[in-house]
Order: C-alpha cells, then structure tokens, then sequence
C-alpha cells in the first residue's frame, strides 16, 4: 500500500483540492472549532475518549490501546456503512484530528485501503489554528472599513441586513458572535460560539470578501458578549469613517422592546441585568425600573435606561473619537420602508466617498 499522503497547507486554496474534510476529533472538539466545511466522523465519540485516557492513566497503556482500537474500528465502520457509503471510485478526501496523529492515521489507512486518494493534515486542528491566529493577530486588517454607527435601538443591524441584501458587502459581527452586544444582548436558547469558533468564522468571512470595495461593519465594543474582537480588527474599526444613524429617543425605545421580545418575556433574568449594570443606580431609581418590568413598561424602561446610560456612553465614545464622519442619516421610524430608505442614502454616502 502506498504510503498516506500529507497535506501541509491549511490555506483555503489548498483545502479546495479535496471533495471533503473529514474531522475524526471528539463532536465536543469539533464542536469548538473545526476546519471550514469540515464534516465529523468521529473514531471515537467524547465519552469514549475519556474512558480511554482513564483508563490509560489509571490502568495500563496495553489496556487502554486495546479498548481504543476496538471503539476506533466500530466507529470506522460505522461511518463506511452510513455518511461515505455513496462516495465514488474517485473520492479524495483529506482527514485530520488534533496534531494529525493516531486518530487520523487510523481513518485514513481504511480509507486508503478503500481505494480513495486520501490525504492527512500534516499537524492536524493545530495547523489550521495557527494560520487562523496568523491571519488575525499578526496581519494588518488590509479591509475599506466603514462603521455603521448610531445609539443604541437605532437599527443598525436591520440596516445591516438590508446593505447585504443590496449587494454591499459587510460583516455582521454579532451575527457571527450569536449575540446582539451589551448585557441585554444574549440570544435566548442560543450560545455563544467558543473564541475559537468565532475566529474561525471571522476569517470564512474575511476570505468572502472583495479587498477592493468597501466593507460596512457595526460599530461595536471590543467584545461582544464573552467574544472578544481580534486587535487587527478592533485598530482597523478604530481608524474607519463612520456613517452615523439617529432616530429619536420614543421610536428607539419602541422599536427595542420589539427586537427583544425573548428577554421582556423573561422577568427574572431582566431584573438580573439590571442589577448588573454599570451604572450603579440608586435604589430610587432602580426601584422605578423594577416597577416598570412589573408593570410591563417596557418602552419606558428602555427610555430611561437609553438616557441614563446607554446614550451617554456612545456620546462619551465619539467625543474621544477623531473618526471622520461620511453622513449622519436622521429617521423619524425605524420601520422597513424607512429602514430601506436608510440604506439607500448610506449607499449614496459610500458612492460619494469613492468619488471624491
């Protein structure tokens, strides 16, 4: 048999040669981060590996590597009876794990003798996560920024959404971060994905993207949620133009509480944010604020806590900021007509600056 062929590169261009990445990790490692495209065919599942290494710390390494093997070659076949049971004579696939080493050995030797071209990431996970921190932490962020920016409840990422159905390009960051920024902005019956994950994403996103037209992002903090922003990332945002939008305070506030349904539905946890704010209200006021969530006054709630804290803090922000600001777009609603109109007067402002 010849021997397996090893993949050294991790890049995109190099990956596209193979008609499937197979990830043979654990699905709780692959569900941390994991090669894009990547399917998971585990050779051993998470309860698996760990009675493995307890075993092999605990007992005897002769024992542990017999139980694993015996987990490896069911699984193996498992997945030859079921996910490739209808690839073809000509299937290439590339396998990795952790460092490309037994795990990864072991399925591509069966899918070598199969007859498949199969190739294995020499390195492994770690390989790939290397040219992923490459890409983000030591490579100038070389995108046309421009910063989607406005107080909070003024749309901005509806406004987003509806460049990106226009054709502009843009990243939406606390899309790819499952989480709409500030206490309030947890996703209910969602998680955040792992650091990891997420730059994972950030780069799929990157790669997308055209170096030579604009690229429209939110104006965010340097952490959404627990996710924090890339340094290259947050210092590019940090230098780009701005495209500033206002809507008035009651039109804010309504359209909040329209946008978080899931955690007004959600008495307790909402009491809890409010404890935790930044703040630090008096009892006065946090006494009326409870009041409110009792009473279902919400559109008041979200009024009060815009001017008391949220609307200063974006003030203080921009105070500090030397930004140049391309448009400053005033709405009256913030719904989808106008919310429309919105983005085709942020296309003009882009428009212009390409032709000045």
């Amino acid at each position: 048999m010849k021997p397996l062929q090893v993949q050294r590169s991790a890049e995109p261009a190099a990956l596209a040669a193979f008609d499937q990445i197979i990830d043979v990790r654990s699905p709780g490692e692959f569900a941390q981060d994991h090669l894009p495209g990547a399917i998971n065919l585990p050779v051993l599942d998470d309860a698996q590996r760990a009675e493995v290494g307890t075993i092999y710390v605990q007992q005897s390494r002769l024992r542990a590597n017999r139980i694993g093997a015996t987990y490896v070659a069911r699984n193996i076949a498992h997945h030859l009876e079921t996910a490739l049971a209808d690839r073809s004579e000509g299937f290439k696939p590339l396998v990795y794990c952790w460092r490309g080493g037994q795990r990864s050995n072991a399925m591509a030797t069966i899918l070598q003798r199969v007859g498949w071209q199969t190739a294995v990431l020499e390195g492994g996970y770690r390989t790939y996560r290397r040219w992923v921190q490459t890409r983000l932490y030591d490579t100038p962020c070389d995108l046309d920024l421009i910063l989607l920016d406005g107080d909070t409840g003024s749309a901005k990422t509806a406004i987003l959404g509806v460049l990106a159905e226009r054709g502009v390009q843009v990243i939406d960051l606390e899309g790819l971060a499952c989480h709409r920024g500030s206490l309030f902005g947890a996703l209910s019956g969602q998680v955040q994905p792992d650091q990891k994950g997420f730059e994972s994403q950030l780069v799929a996103a990157f790669d997308a993207l055209d170096p030579d037209h604009p690229v429209v992002v939110e104006a965010e903090s340097s952490k959404i949620g627990n996710r924090v922003l890339p340094p290259m990332l947050w210092a590019a945002m940090r230098k780009a133009p701005r495209i500033e939008v206002t809507a008035p305070l009651p039109e804010r506030a309504r359209y909040l509480v329209e946008t978080y349904g899931d955690i007004t539905a959600r008495r307790q946890a909402l009491l809890a944010i409010l404890e935790r704010l930044p703040i630090h209200p008096s009892l006065r006021r946090l006494t009326a604020w409870r009041e409110m969530v009792d009473q279902g006054a919400f559109t008041g709630l979200a009024e009060a806590l815009m001017a008391a804290h949220y609307d200063l803090a974006y003030a203080r922000e921009r105070r500090k900021s030397d930004q140049p600001l391309l448009a400053r777009i005033a709405l009256d609603r913030l719904d989808p007509d106008t919310l429309d109109l919105a983005a085709t007067r942020i296309l003009d402002a882009i428009e212009s600056r390409g032709r000045s």
